[in-house]
């Protein structure tokens, strides 16, 4: 198949394109290089069956051009992060929202046979149910989950109204090699695979007993694979471990000394996934266990050397607008 993947450069994008070329797929790689590396994709940079685009997915053109030929898209592209969404909204919803129509709209017209949507797991906000499963409440906090809410909303009518044979996963905690560590105070790993190399302590948010699903994305990208040879449609699933682990446990884990930072507002004390719904309809379950994905990752610590280091002052500084628009709502926290 000949296969448009948009945020090819990203930390998912670029491991899913390493399983789709190796699956003897043709590929186009459509990314804006804000957050994509191009180191990434330097395996397939002579590669015949890859061709990568630089560009973006809120200009209609650009998607057009990419999308011909191809009779699959995943599309990965957005903008992520809840500090950045508070402070620029509307640039996010240019890209998930807008960016999303562009590309569902380029898909109708070429009458793909597959369009497979990376949807976040933000969208349940704080949930009520643990493991959490696909119905339960929406809840969206902050822009981020609002406008990936949306764009899967976006999505799900294009797939029912115009016959787009299509799926959306929702993805929990993903972490592995490559995982996105620019932006403003990213993901855990990211911040503490730095301060581990520089010898600093791990600053651990509240007292460390909070728990994510953490997914290693060897498994989410076999998801991916999986969601498009299956012939299931208009569907939503997620994509989880098939546990959640605690921060202390992950510090147990690396190794270290640690600090303590204040709880953030509108973070789930606990994010589970239900996978009960993807392992009954595509047959699809998590390999990894957390422990492995860890070790795994520690093998290739040295390529978080240029990764942003944070402490506790400047963490301070840099969350300051989340704690003030959602620290603001007390019966939200």
């Amino acid at each position: 198949m000949r296969i448009l993947v948009t945020g090819a450069a990203g930390f998912i994008g670029s491991h899913l394109i390493d399983l789709l070329i190796f699956k003897g797929h043709s590929v186009i790689g459509l990314d804006n290089l804000k957050v994509g590396r191009l180191d990434n994709l330097k395996a397939h940079q002579n590669n015949i069956n890859f061709d990568f685009i630089e560009g973006d997915i809120s200009n209609r053109k650009t998607v057009v051009q990419s999308i011909l030929g191809c009779d699959a898209v995943f599309h990965l592209a957005a903008m992520a992060d809840i500090v950045p969404s508070i402070n620029n909204p509307v640039e996010y919803f240019n890209s998930n929202v807008t960016g999303t129509l562009n590309v569902l709209e380029a898909a109708k017209s070429n009458n793909v046979k597959r369009f497979i949507y990376a949807a976040s797991s933000s969208c349940y906000g704080l949930p009520d149910i643990f493991p959490t499963p696909e119905d339960a409440d929406i809840k969206p906090m902050y822009p981020y989950a609002l406008t990936k809410r949306v764009g899967e909303e976006l999505v799900m009518h294009w797939i029912k109204l115009y016959k787009i044979p299509g799926l959306s996963l929702r993805l929990f905690n993903v972490y592995g090699p490559r995982a996105r560590t620019s932006g403003t105070y990213g993901a855990v790993f990211g911040v503490f695979l730095a301060q581990k190399l520089a010898g600093l302590p791990f600053t651990i948010v509240g007292d460390g007993s909070q728990t994510r699903d953490f997914t290693f994305v060897h498994d989410v990208v076999d998801a991916f694979y999986t969601a498009m040879t299956s012939e299931i449609t208009n569907e939503i699933f997620n994509v989880g471990s098939g546990g959640t682990y605690s921060i202390n446990h992950l510090v147990s884990l690396l190794g270290g000394e640690k600090t303590y930072i204040p709880k953030r507002p509108g973070e789930p004390d606990c994010t589970f996934a239900n996978i009960n719904k993807i392992e009954k309809f595509l047959n699809w379950q998590p390999k990894i266990k957390f422990e492995q994905g860890v070790r795994l990752l520690l093998d290739e610590i040295d390529s978080f050397n240029n990764s942003p280091l944070w402490d506790p002052v400047s963490i301070e500084k840099a969350t300051s607008d989340w704690f003030k628009y959602l620290g603001s709502n007390k019966n939200e926290q």
